[in-house]
């Protein structure tokens, strides 16, 4: 859609705040996965469990994040993101020190994953809203999915950590103390990162503190590009835009980004944290370990964000999921009895799966106003992993093939999705501005 611009603001210069914020945007990505991950793996941490206790750790993961995502959007909204950020990394150091000093039964390794589990769904959904609103428009949407990439090196690294440390002394508590003490050194870093990075200038200028976003922006950006990024968000680009394709309906963002979250959510999880432990558990750290590689290698093409369509990456990431969580299933038989073919089934999966998966993440944080991002990507977060827990208990009981289909239709629900919005949504991508993105551009 051709579009005629008018009072563009100067291309904004990358700053060592925006190197700050990448990093501590990135390693908080890096952080919900690391401890979503967790859940898993920490069934094997109580010896002789029951499958219903089973199904209750690995529900707990998402049923906590829910309830993070739940009381952050919101409070990120009518508090700041950074405040939120404060809150979320003071509970990650509660539930990681409780984790490795307090977690000796299975109550207390609950209460402790909860902690941290509310924590990093509070935190995701902040760095969804902020970085949006923060990065530089020309850097906006290849710094997004960069960030999302460390969701896969935080699996990664939590796979890496409990495979050698369990090899390396068979013990159960050296392993769970490891994985906390990682935790912690990695909350410094992100707390160092964070000191560094302003409040977000645009929900300042929304809430109606100019005067501190004019501040914020002098004194993190230097004079000549604080400025620049202070005009840019009290006057944003204007530009004249075919009324039609501009407003695009609540509904249609809400279906879209709701559809293609249930899928990555649910459809992710039935694959790699469900049928693990359930069908193959000695592989858990293993399957995990490979998903995590292959989506951070995967990811990359994330550097080319900027000038790739949204809705193309959206429309092929989740068709060519579908249509290889679909192959899983037909070929049920064959690779139950060859575990090569079941490897390069899981490789070429998770290939599609990251790339739907960075790019429905980036989606669903740009397509809301400034004032209401932080509560309306909860809804969207809120609603989809709900709706993942369910899936758990609702495949708790079925056979493996049955499993597979039903993770085939999640897919198909997902695909629904991004052809929905490949053809009546928005272009997010291709150097997008935020303002134009979200429906906040004057048309």
């Amino acid at each position: 859609m051709a579009t005629k611009e008018h009072n563009i603001a100067p291309k904004e210069q990358w700053t060592p705040a925006d190197s700050w914020a990448f990093w501590a945007f990135g390693i908080g990505m890096l952080m919900e996965n690391y401890i979503f991950s967790l859940a898993p793996i920490a069934t094997g941490w109580v010896s002789n469990m029951p499958k219903n206790l089973t199904s209750l750790l690995l529900s707990w993961a998402p049923i906590w994040l829910i309830i993070g995502i739940a009381v952050a959007g919101p409070i990120s909204d009518r508090l700041g993101r950074k405040n939120t950020f404060y809150v979320t990394m003071t509970l990650y150091g509660i539930g990681g020190l409780g984790l490795i000093f307090l977690s000796s039964t299975y109550v207390t390794l609950l209460v402790f994953l909860a902690v941290l589990l509310f924590a990093s769904g509070g935190e995701m959904n902040t760095i969804m809203v902020a970085s949006h609103e923060m990065m530089p428009r020309h850097h906006r949407s290849k710094t997004m999915m960069l960030e999302l990439n460390f969701i896969n090196l935080g699996g990664l690294l939590l796979a890496i950590l409990s495979m050698t440390t369990r090899a390396w002394s068979h013990s159960v508590e050296l392993e769970k103390v490891s994985v906390g003490i990682a935790l912690l050194l990695v909350l410094v870093v992100l707390l160092f990162a964070r000191v560094n990075t302003p409040e977000s200038l645009r929900w300042l200028v929304r809430h109606g503190a100019k005067e501190e976003a004019h501040h914020q922006a002098l004194k993190y950006y230097g004079a000549e590009e604080g400025e620049r990024r202070y005009q840019a968000v009290i006057e944003p680009p204007k530009r004249q835009v075919n009324n039609q394709y501009l407003k695009v309906s609540v509904g249609i963002r809400l279906y879209a980004t709701m559809a293609t979250a249930f899928a990555g959510a649910a459809g992710f999880g039935i694959f790699t944290y469900v049928v693990a432990p359930y069908y193959y558990q000695s592989l858990t750290s293993q399957i995990i370990f490979v998903a995590g590689l292959v989506g951070f290698i995967t990811g990359f093409i994330g550097l080319w964000g900027n000038r790739l369509s949204r809705k193309h990456l959206l429309l092929w990431g989740y068709l060519g999921t579908f249509v290889f969580a679909f192959i899983i299933y037909l070929t049920t038989g064959t690779w139950t009895k060859n575990l090569d073919l079941f490897w390069v089934l899981v490789v070429l999966f998770n290939i599609f799966v990251a790339v739907g998966y960075i790019t429905e993440d980036t989606l669903k944080g740009e397509v809301w106003p400034t004032r209401s991002r932080g509560t309306y990507t909860a809804l969207v977060r809120f609603v989809s992993i709900g709706l993942y827990i369910g899936t758990i208990y609702l495949t708790a009981h079925y056979s493996l093939s049955h499993t597979l289909l039903f993770n085939a239709v999640v897919w198909a629900i997902g695909a629904s999705g991004a052809v929905l919005w490949f053809f009546k949504g928005l272009e997010t991508g291709r150097g997008v501005a935020i303002e134009e993105a979200s429906n906040e551009t004057e048309a």
